[in-house]
């Protein structure tokens, strides 16, 4: 048995914790990081652990290859075979940061990186404002198809799902962690992120930081749930038009200009898939390359949008990969709800690390399940490595261990 090497294990420790959090500004930085961490944990001798979630993980694994083997192409799947690098990040996160001060400080960290990224997108927001106004168009039929504001990332998606993410956590800490622990910038990185958020024009990341907001209200002020109508209708009226357009747009969408349409048009091509390919799919990558021969036929003209992927995980992976391994990617989302659920049902009364850990935890996992109903967020390496580095947290507040050491 090897011994041991406690610098070795701090140096995997604060690697691990750099690559948590650079993945909010560079993927680049974020997967070299991630390999030293692991690297650094297996000279170390430390013990290699994984969450609980073990066999649906596997299984979720296991039927990507098996539908890449038989999808007749290996080269054109190879991306998403790759990807299977991103999951270290559960790994190495919870086996080196084995102490509720190294969780504290990922949470805040993001939450000041969500702040700064924030402001970055203000920034290009009042450059997308300035194109449209010297260009003499319409603000939001400029903004809302192809120009929004992005952070550090190169899609919309990206930098609104990262920034939701952090802000999830971020209430999570504000309203169940130590008092001890609170801040007045970190308030104010909650109000730069949720404007940030809103000026994203991302609907389905609106949808679901309300729906993960409403869990973390209900257990922290049940009271502020009552009024979240009223102050949703606030928002409302109040809003500049073009804000109030894209909310509008939910129902009444814009031809050629908002998603509905589009949407509508990928999930029912992804059913004539999943027909056609129910146990292994068309294998990873293989909507993009097959799309056009499952449109539906009474659809003559696609309109305008993504035709990549599903814009739905539950079709998406099911067309790709098969109902089995898509059960798998449910099973992994419903066992950790009921893990950090039970978990929660034993913890005394009070804030504690734990009870933000899980709290976050779960309003994390259900953000994920509902803008996944309208996007491919998994699919996206930097929302999927947060997506892992939570479930590790949460699962390492349920560990006794951990929680005994940072008593």
């Amino acid at each position: 048995m090897k011994q041991q090497t406690p610098s070795l294990l701090r140096t995997a420790q604060w690697l691990s914790f750099g690559s948590a959090a650079a993945i909010l500004f560079s993927i680049a930085i974020s997967q070299i990081l991630l390999a030293l961490a692991m690297a650094a944990l297996l000279i170390s001798g430390e013990r290699l652990r994984l969450p609980p979630l073990k066999l649906p993980l596997a299984l979720f694994l296991l039927g990507t290859l098996v539908s890449w083997a038989f999808s007749g192409d290996l080269t054109a799947g190879l991306p998403q075979i790759r990807k299977f690098y991103v999951f270290l990040e559960l790994l190495v996160v919870y086996s080196t940061l084995r102490d509720a001060v190294w969780l504290r400080r990922l949470c805040l960290s993001w939450a000041g990186i969500g702040g700064l990224i924030a402001l970055r997108g203000f920034v290009q927001f009042g450059a997308k404002v300035k194109e449209a106004h010297d260009l003499g168009l319409n603000f939001y039929d400029y903004y809302a198809p192809a120009e929004r504001m992005t952070g550090f990332m190169s899609h919309w998606m990206t930098f609104s799902g990262q920034e939701m993410l952090a802000l999830i956590l971020l209430g999570a800490f504000l309203f169940f962690a130590p008092p001890a622990n609170k801040h007045v910038w970190l308030w104010l990185c909650a109000a730069l992120i949720s404007l940030a958020l809103l000026l994203g024009f991302t609907r389905s990341i609106w949808l679901a930081t309300a729906a993960s907001a409403i869990y973390l209200l209900w257990f922290y002020r049940r009271w502020l749930v009552a009024i979240a109508p009223v102050a949703a209708v606030l928002l409302f009226v109040l809003s500049p038009a073009p804000i109030r357009e894209r909310f509008t747009s939910l129902l009444r969408p814009k031809q050629g200009v908002d998603s509905n349409e589009f949407r509508v048009v990928t999930w029912r091509t992804g059913v004539r898939m999943i027909e056609r390919h129910p146990l292994l799919g068309l294998g990873p990558e293989g909507i993009k390359l097959h799309f056009a021969e499952y449109v539906p036929p009474d659809v003559t003209r696609l309109p305008n949008g993504w035709y990549g992927h599903l814009h739905n995980i539950y079709l998406h992976y099911a067309a790709e990969r098969g109902i089995p391994t898509m059960l798998a990617l449910l099973w992994l989302l419903f066992q950790a709800l009921h893990d950090f659920w039970r978990g929660l049902r034993t913890l005394p009364a009070g804030r504690s690390d734990p009870r933000f850990l899980l709290h976050g935890g779960i309003a994390v996992v259900l953000a994920v399940m509902v803008a996944g109903f309208f996007e491919l967020n998994l699919g996206d390496t930097e929302v999927l490595t947060m997506f892992l580095v939570v479930i590790a947290c949460g699962y390492l507040a349920l560990d006794k261990d951990v929680v005994a050491a940072s008593e």
